[in-house]
């Protein structure tokens, strides 16, 4: 599976009203593991950068002055992510800007290129609700250095982004099976027919009836009346 962590710094907050993309970065996952095949540009985005985003930044519009138009570095852009998994943090931020970017070439969505979108923002609100889910925070949660950054750039964003996602995600490490170099021998099952089994079925006593329907009291009190058990018992009648 090959997965393109991206990122993105741009002269501003409003993609609509006219701030622009002024740098791009992206590294390179295939199977979870880093390849070292990264896309990075500085790009002219032909304005100014607000105050604020300067500050974040720290890239100056004379430093930008001599680097390629978006135009130019497009297609380079497009084939290195074609049919790959984005992953981005707040993607909805970045897809926008890019998004509009292609568009003012007369271009397709960035959708049209690429095979999906995961944002990594939400699968942290998902994982640790009501906390911080910044960055920089998850970086500390999860014990990625990010001791090298003083500023934004896309291209070191995008590199710990990778490590945050691959530590946001370890849980599906057992998913993945590394046959290497050597060959790998399948073994075969033999088939059983199972049909002239009786299978038991045991009832249970009155006594633990009453103590499972203690327990399930206990849970709808410390839920707030959101026991799974009660809904599925609820959709079952």
């Amino acid at each position: 599976m090959r997965q393109i962590i991206l990122d993105t710094e741009t002269t501003g907050l409003s993609a609509a009203g006219g701030d622009r993309v002024l740098e791009i970065g992206c590294v390179e996952l295939l199977n979870r593991k880093l390849t070292g095949h990264h896309f990075h540009h500085y790009i002219n985005p032909e304005r100014d950068s607000h105050e604020d985003a300067l500050r974040v930044h720290g890239i100056t519009t004379e430093f930008l002055r001599d680097k390629p138009k978006f135009a130019e570095i497009v297609d380079a852009f497009l084939a290195y992510c074609q049919d790959a998994e984005l992953v981005i943090h707040n993607a909805a931020f970045d897809v926008g800007f890019l998004n509009k970017e292609l568009e003012r070439l007369g271009k397709p969505p960035l959708k049209h290129f690429v095979s999906g979108v995961i944002d990594t923002l939400a699968m942290a609100k998902e994982l640790y609700p009501g906390k911080r889910n910044s960055l920089d925070a998850l970086c500390d949660r999860l014990e990625v250095d990010r001791s090298g950054r003083d500023v934004h750039g896309a291209l070191l964003d995008a590199e710990l982004l990778s490590q945050v996602y691959i530590n946001l995600t370890r849980g599906q490490d057992a998913l993945l099976i590394d046959v290497g170099d050597e060959d790998t021998t399948v073994a075969t099952v033999p088939q059983m027919d199972l049909s002239g089994f009786v299978l038991p079925v045991l009832h249970i006593s009155e006594e633990e009836a009453t103590a499972h329907q203690d327990l399930l009291k206990q849970l709808d009190k410390s839920s707030g009346g959101k026991t799974v058990w009660r809904i599925l018992e609820k959709d079952v009648v």
